[in-house]
C-alpha cells in the first residue's frame, strides 16, 4: 500500500503540472503525442539513466575519498546536476532535431523542457516518498516527503531544464552560427549551474534553516521563471497579430477571426461556443492553424526558406481557407 501511495504522490501531481504547462501554452499546443514522449522519456530513460550513473560514480568517488560526507557534496553538487540535466536536455534536443517543424518559439522550448522535467521529477518523487518517506517513517514520513517534493520543490526540475529548452530555442530562431552553437551550451550550463547550487545548499545547510533558506530561493527562481513564460506568451500574441494581419485582405481569415486568433480569451469562448453546436473540433484546429501560420511566416522572415517555410505557409493558408466555413469567432 505504501508503494502504491508513494507512485500516486509521485506521479498524479506532476502530471497535473504537466496540464498546467500545456494550458500555458495559449495559442499554438503542441502535440499531445510528442509531450507524452518527453514526459515518458523523463520519467524512464532519464531518471533510470541517472540513477544508475549517478550510483556508479558514486562509488567511484567513496572509493577515491573514502568520505560519505564528501562523496554525497560530490555527487548531489557536482556529478547529478550533470548527469540529470544532459539526459533531460537530450528530450529537448532531439525534439529540436527531429520535429524541428513543431518547435517554433521560446515558448515551445520551455513546454518540451518542463514537461521532460516533470517526467523526471515524477520518478525521482516516487523514489524519495517510498524509500526516505513510507520506509523509514512509515505512513507519517511519506505524507512529509511527499509535502516537500511536490509543494516545497515541486517546480525545481522544469525550472532548471527550461534553461536548456531556452537556449535551443534561440538557437531555434537565429541565423548567426555563433547564437546557434553558444546559445543552448549557455542555456544547459545555467541548468547545471542552478541545479548544482540547490544540491549543495541542501547538502551543506541541514535543518530547518537551510530547508527555509533553499525553499525561498528555489521559489524566487520559480516566480522569476513564471515571468519569463508570462512576456514569451505576450510576445507571441503580437507576433501573431503582426503575421496574420495580411491575411484578412487576402482571404485567409475574417476580420473576426482575426481578432479571436489574437485573443486566447476569443478563442475560448469561440471553442466553447463550437463544443455547444458540435463544431469544436473544426474550431480547434482553425485557430491552432493561425498560430502555426504566423509562426512559419516569421520564421520565414528571420530565416529564409529553412525546411521549404513558403511550401508550409502556402499549405496552412489553404488549410484555413477550407475550414473557415466550420470555424466559429
Amino acid at each position: 500500500m505504501g508503494f502504491f501511495l508513494s507512485l500516486l504522490l509521485g506521479f498524479v501531481p506532476m502530471l497535473f503540472f504537466a496540464s498546467f504547462v500545456y494550458w500555458l501554452d495559449r495559442y499554438e499546443k503542441e502535440p499531445l503525442p510528442l509531450l507524452g514522449g518527453v514526459f515518458t522519456w523523463g520519467a524512464i530513460v532519464a531518471a533510470g539513466g541517472a540513477f544508475l550513473v549517478n550510483t556508479v560514480l558514486g562509488v567511484g568517488v567513496y572509493i577515491f575519498s573514502n568520505s560519505e560526507s564528501f562523496t554525497e557534496l560530490t555527487t548531489g553538487g557536482v556529478i547529478a546536476p550533470f548527469v540529470e540535466e544532459s539526459l533531460k536536455g537530450l528530450a529537448v534536443l532531439a525534439v529540436f532535431l527531429i520535429f524541428r517543424n513543431e518547435f517554433d518559439s521560446v515558448l515551445d522550448g520551455m513546454v518540451y523542457a518542463a514537461v521532460t522535467a516533470l517526467g523526471f521529477a515524477a520518478t525521482e518523487n516516487v523514489y524519495y516518498i517510498y524509500r526516505m518517506g513510507f520506509l523509514e517513517s512509515k505512513y507519517e514520513g511519506l505524507i512529509a516527503l511527499a509535502f516537500v517534493r511536490i509543494i516545497l520543490v515541486g517546480w525545481q526540475h522544469p525550472f532548471y531544464t527550461s534553461f536548456t529548452g531556452v537556449g535551443l530555442a534561440v538557437a531555434r530562431l537565429n541565423k548567426n552560427t555563433a547564437i546557434k552553437i553558444t546559445a543552448p551550451v549557455i542555456g544547459w550550463c545555467l541548468a547545471v549551474f542552478l541545479h548544482s547550487i540547490h544540491n549543495t545548499l541542501v547538502q551543506l545547510l541541514k535543518g530547518a534553516g537551510g530547508l527555509i533558506l533553499s525553499t525561498f530561493l528555489d521559489w524566487s527562481g520559480w516566480i522569476f521563471m513564471f515571468c519569463v513564460v508570462l512576456i514569451a506568451i505576450w510576445s507571441e500574441q503580437k507576433t501573431i497579430a503582426a503575421q496574420l494581419r495580411e491575411e484578412v485582405p487576402l482571404g485567409t481569415l475574417s476580420a473576426q477571426q482575426y481578432k479571436t486568433a489574437c485573443s486566447t480569451w476569443a478563442q475560448s469562448v469561440a471553442r466553447l461556443g463550437g463544443l455547444v453546436s458540435g463544431g469544436y473540433q473544426s474550431t480547434n484546429r482553425f485557430y491552432q492553424l493561425a498560430a502555426e501560420l504566423a509562426h512559419k511566416k516569421y520564421q520565414l522572415s528571420r530565416m529564409g526558406e529553412e525546411m521549404a517555410n513558403s511550401q508550409i505557409i502556402d499549405r496552412l493558408r489553404q488549410d484555413l481557407i477550407e475550414l473557415s466555413p466550420l470555424a466559429r469567432s
